[in-house]
Order: structure tokens, then C-alpha cells, then sequence
């Protein structure tokens, strides 16, 4: 063994300690920041060749060691776009160059574009919502466009779809004037003809109130029609104007008062803006009641408003509520996975790239294949345990102690040898 070899022994120690030192460090310092992962360090013995009874002394290597697969606890906040995940997967954020990256840091707020940014300045990206649900590019980031939810501008949805759900009265005599007529005679006695009415919206947002007519023209049979009601008579009721008359349907129920029309719905176009609607009527029946009656029914769509504020649901879709009009899904966030995410590397930020070693990203969304929920107005904390860390300060002071205890000894004996000369 030389006095050499155990000096640089001792200085690999001190060295290995000190990058333990330094993980304790990063870790104490993040302790609070939110989706932070700790890091810790491990040692390998570095073993050289020993011949003829002399032994080479070697030394110690370390590597560093991230726990990113650990979940950290979740803290409730005030802010309904702060997000953490409960198991399974990341965020996809973007910086200013456009590069991707994956994060569990959730703290997302709006910048003044109305884009969700994080408190390293990462925008959040998803899937814009486009009146179906989205699909996910399972291994590729295709289609991910950064969030923006901006209050400032004034959003219209045009009505496509709706439903009525009631019972028309099988005790009902046939009409003496069916509504598809558009006639003053027609009379609305909610028995042979029975009205109700829903609002819809046009592209542009204008609000339309839509009187529907049922009319019974004979034994389970009824007709439907359907007008504008600002086309109404001056009563309120018949006859419309021209503009006002849309469209009409007939209906067909079988024995048991069910709807026999295939497929159960109408669709009608308004001549005066465009619209289309689709209205499922498939859960209108005809049983022996003395009044028709609706107990449910509605279109989508919203007038011209503004953004009022912003949800998140468990499944990552982001909605856009208004004051007066249905909250509106405007993107769907994705959760990005790899095989191995503790060997993900690790970047400023608190964002993660893949490696060779992590395997390659896979999307999809909360609550399906293997992925974890999204909880809004909650963060994920630091996976940091204070107690542990500073046990760790602890033992890689003595250690590095003792390693210059070695190193200090080597150096007094390469002393003694050198004053044999003197």
C-alpha cells in the first residue's frame, strides 16, 4: 500500500461525501417547492488489483438518485387552476422556445395573454376542446397547444343539440286545428295541443326562444312544430308570422305509449340565421294523463359573455364558467408517463426530459390506463422529510471528519519518510 494511494482514498471519501452534502443541501433548499423530488446519494466501492501481499487501497464512487415516483403531500389553496396529481404521471409544459419538458409542479396561474403558466414561467398545454372530446397522440406531443383561458374576450357558442323528456296526454282528444296549420284558430289547451318553449343561441350569440307545438292528429299520432316565438302575434300565440314557421314533424307511439320514431330525434334548420339543432325526443311518451306536460328539457350553447372564472375537472377538462350561461369545456389537460420516471433527467425548473434509461413518453388522461386524477385548487408538496436530511448532515460531516483523519495521518507519515533523508 503507498501513502499516495491512501491520501487519494481519503480525498475520494471526502469528495463523495461532499456531493452527499450537497444533495442534502438542494433538498433543504426545495423543501418547500412545490412538485419538488429530493435527491440522494449512493456509493460503490472502487477496488484496485492487490499482488504479492501489498494492498492497493481504492476508493468510493457515488451517483445521484432521484425519488421523482414519490408522491408528495397535497395542500389545499384558493386558486381554482392550482393543480396536483393524486398517482400516476405529469404535466406537458412548454418554455418561450417552444421545447417541451414534463413537470409535477401544478402552481399554474394566468399570464396577461390569458395562457397557464407555472411559477418557472412553463406554460401548461392540452387539447383543445373543439365540440368532441379529443384524443391523445400516444407517443408523441401532436396536437398540445398551451392553454389559454383569457377573461377578456366575449365567447359565443351556437346551439346543436338539445332534448326534450315529458309525456303527451294519451286522454286527449284530436285537435280540432293541428299547429302545423299556423292558424288563428288553433287553440292551446295543453291537452290536444300542448306547448313549450327553449332558448337556443345563434353564432353569433343572440339568444332565440323556440316554441315548440304538439298537436294529436289521431290516435298515437302527434304532430311536432316548431317556431320562432319573437314571430309570435301580438297575443303571443298564433298565427306567426311567415318568418316564424321552421319546421314540423310527425310522431308515431306504440301500445305502450312509447315512441316509435327512428331515430328518436328531430332536426331542424332556422332559416332566419342558420342554426341546426338535433333534439332528442326519444324520452317522450304518450300515457293517460289529463295534461301534457315537459319535465325536462334544453339546448347547448351561450350567449356573448366573458370567461367569469375556470374549473378543472378530476378527468384534466378544463371549463370556462359564465354568469349566465352553462359552463363551457374549452381544453382537455393530458397526463405524460415513462417506465422508469426516477430516471428521468432532471432539469432547472423543476421540469424532467427523457433519457436513454427512463424509456420513452406515453399520453393520455387522468383516471384511465394507469394514469393518476387531477385535483384543482390543491399542489403537490415537496417530498423533502427535514428529520432525514438533516440525520444525513450528520453523517456525511463525521464521514468527511473522518476522511480527512486519513488523509491528515498519510500526510504526517509522508513527513516522517521524507525527514529519513535529511
Amino acid at each position: 500500500m503507498s501513502l499516495f494511494g491512501t491520501m487519494k482514498t481519503a480525498v475520494s471519501g471526502m469528495n463523495g461525501q461532499a456531493n452527499r452534502l450537497g444533495t442534502v443541501g438542494d433538498n433543504i433548499a426545495n423543501a418547500n417547492t412545490t412538485g419538488y423530488k429530493s435527491a440522494s446519494t449512493s456509493f460503490s466501492s472502487l477496488v484496485l488489483s492487490s499482488n504479492g501481499g501489498n494492498y492497493n487501497s481504492g476508493g468510493v464512487i457515488t451517483n445521484v438518485n432521484y425519488s421523482i415516483s414519490q408522491q408528495g403531500a397535497l395542500q389545499a389553496t384558493q386558486s381554482s387552476t392550482d393543480l396536483a396529481i393524486k398517482g400516476d404521471g405529469f404535466f406537458v409544459v412548454q418554455d418561450t422556445a417552444g421545447n417541451i419538458f414534463l413537470t409535477r409542479s401544478g402552481s399554474f396561474t394566468k399570464d396577461d395573454g390569458g395562457f397557464l403558466v407555472n411559477d418557472a414561467g412553463y406554460k401548461l398545454l392540452g387539447y383543445e376542446y373543439t365540440g368532441i372530446a379529443p384524443t391523445t397522440v400516444i407517443n408523441s406531443y401532436e396536437g398540445l397547444v398551451p392553454v389559454n383561458v383569457s377573461a377578456n374576450d366575449l365567447t359565443a357558442t351556437p346551439s346543436t343539440s338539445g332534448y326534450l323528456k315529458g309525456n303527451l296526454s294519451d286522454a286527449a282528444p284530436a285537435a280540432a286545428v293541428s299547429a302545423s296549420e299556423n292558424s288563428a284558430d288553433v287553440v292551446v289547451d295543453q291537452k290536444s295541443v300542448f306547448k313549450t318553449s327553449v332558448t337556443g343561441y345563434d353564432a353569433k350569440g343572440n339568444s332565440i326562444k323556440y316554441d315548440f307545438y304538439f298537436s294529436k292528429t289521431a290516435d298515437s299520432e302527434w304532430t311536432v312544430s316548431v317556431y320562432d316565438a319573437k314571430y309570435a302575434s301580438s297575443t303571443g300565440g298564433f298565427p306567426y308570422a311567415d318568418d316564424g314557421v321552421i319546421d314540423s314533424f310527425d310522431l308515431s307511439f306504440d301500445d305502450f305509449g312509447k315512441l316509435l320514431n327512428d331515430p328518436g330525434s328531430i332536426a331542424f334548420e332556422d332559416p332566419n340565421n342558420g342554426t341546426k339543432i338535433t333534439l332528442d325526443i326519444s324520452s317522450m311518451t304518450q300515457l293517460g294523463t289529463e295534461l301534457s306536460s315537459v319535465a325536462e328539457g334544453g339546448v347547448n350553447g351561450n350567449a356573448a359573455e366573458a370567461v367569469q372564472s375556470v374549473r378543472v375537472d378530476a378527468d384534466g377538462t378544463v371549463f370556462a364558467t359564465y354568469a349566465k350561461s352553462a359552463a363551457r369545456p374549452l381544453y382537455q389537460i393530458p397526463l405524460a408517463d415513462v417506465a422508469s420516471p426516477d430516471n428521468l433527467s432532471v432539469l432547472s425548473g423543476n421540469v424532467f426530459q427523457t433519457s436513454a434509461d427512463s424509456g420513452v413518453v406515453t399520453l393520455g388522461f387522468a383516471g384511465s390506463n394507469g394514469f393518476g386524477t387531477i385535483a384543482s385548487s390543491q399542489l403537490e408538496s415537496s417530498n423533502v422529510d427535514i428529520a432525514t436530511e438533516l440525520t444525513e448532515m450528520i453523517q456525511a460531516q463525521r464521514s468527511y471528519t473522518a476522511n480527512s483523519k486519513v488523509f491528515q495521518t498519510g500526510s504526517d507519515l509522508m513527513d516522517v519518510l521524507i525527514n529519513l533523508v535529511r
